[in-house]
């Protein structure tokens, strides 16, 4: 690995070709990279040339209350280079979940990295924060989550909530939330905060928003609430692969029943993809493999705000603030089945007058033959 000077800092380019991977690798990466952030063509070379040559962006990760899912699919992201590179050096800085130091190494570590870079670090959060019972439902070194927060905070250049838990409280937050989880967004003001919902949210679009921030240095453009549009700008519905079958009407009913196996529309037994934002549908997980829905369950929403409070998981929404040809599914499902219903019989009776047609006009011809040879 190349090391890193006190007056000259390693660029993303110099790690990667120090830990072997060659520049063909490296566009590629890039390529890819750019393609999921949802720029044209031409900004590949903005990229690489961003990760060619501006040294390494010091980040500071915090988990709080969470499962430490954001971090799992961050690093199961399809592209090695995700983990190899940026995350291997985000872990030098601080991360609980993978760094190597620990007790009072990991918080010298910290501590350094907001003094030596204060105004310049990105500060990730995983997981919501507990205001209840003075904080003591998540404390790190006899410190609550809530005074480590606004502690980093401080100095942050920008603020990345991963997930769900951090972005809007996630589950801790459900009803009666015992012990007042809160999302980042409500405890700090004036920095600039991006949220990356989803439970998990997918490793790439977390790799897309770090190289943005690098590529540029600045947060991506946001949606009314606070999460990057490259990502969350359509509907998981707009890109379902069912979705021939809900403008059908062709719906699973239970998920053991023969629709569920000819892979119809889940909206009934619970799919909350007609409401959700997310680009579950075109990044998937998992190498781009599959996403829930692929797999044969709904989607329950989980980059959406209180999804954990509307209402059961696998009961459809009735009113889902749909619009035009999606204002009520269960109705435009009934139309679609009786125009297909009246269209099978139209053509049924326009298949028979033809055939009847066909066998007339047979019949006239056998005559007028036989006609014509009695004449000869």
């Amino acid at each position: 690995m190349i090391a890193e000077s006190p007056t000259k800092k390693a660029t993303y380019y110099e790690e990667l070709r120090g830990k072997g991977y060659s520049r063909r690798d490296f566009m590629k990466f890039c390529t890819m990279i750019t393609a999921y952030m949802g720029l044209q063509s031409s900004g590949v070379a903005q990229v690489a040339e961003a990760l060619k040559n501006k040294p390494r962006v010091p980040v500071i990760w915090l988990h709080f209350q969470e499962c430490t899912c954001c971090s799992e699919s961050f690093i199961r992201s399809s592209h090695p280079i995700v983990a190899d590179i940026i995350l291997d050096k985000i872990s030098l800085d601080y991360t609980e979940t993978l760094m190597a130091a620990a007790g009072h190494q990991a918080e010298a570590a910290m501590q350094k990295t907001m003094k030596d870079y204060h105004g310049e670090y990105v500060l990730c959060v995983e997981g919501s924060v507990p205001a209840g019972a003075d904080g003591v439902y998540c404390m790190i070194g006899g410190k609550t989550s809530m005074d480590i927060l606004h502690e980093a905070a401080e100095g942050a250049k920008a603020i990345i909530c991963w997930g769900s838990c951090a972005s809007n409280g996630c589950v801790q937050a459900a009803k009666p939330n015992p012990t007042k989880a809160t999302p980042i967004h409500k405890i700090i003001k004036g920095k600039p905060i991006i949220k990356v919902p989803g439970c998990p949210p997918i490793g790439e679009v977390m790799a897309g928003v770090l190289v943005h921030l690098i590529t540029f240095g600045t947060i991506p453009a946001l949606d009314g609430i606070g999460r990057p549009k490259a990502f969350y700008s359509k509907r998981v519905h707009d890109s379902c692969y069912r979705r021939p079958y809900y403008d059908a009407g062709m719906f699973v009913e239970t998920f053991d029943d023969e629709n569920a196996k000819r892979g119809y529309c889940l909206y009934k037994v619970g799919c909350k993809g007609p409401s959700t934002y997310n680009a579950c549908g075109v990044m998937r997980w998992n190498n781009g493999v599959s996403y829930p829905i692929q797999s044969g369950h709904g989607c329950f929403g989980c980059s959406e705000e209180s999804f954990w409070d509307n209402g059961p998981i696998y009961a459809r929404q009735a009113n889902a603030g749909l619009f035009g040809i999606e204002a009520n599914a269960d109705k435009i499902g009934m139309v679609a089945l009786g125009v297909t219903a009246a269209g099978i019989a139209a053509h049924a009776v326009a298949t028979n007058l033809r055939k009847h047609k066909i066998v007339e006009d047979l019949i006239s011809e056998g005559k007028q033959g036989e006609k014509e040879l009695k004449e000869q």
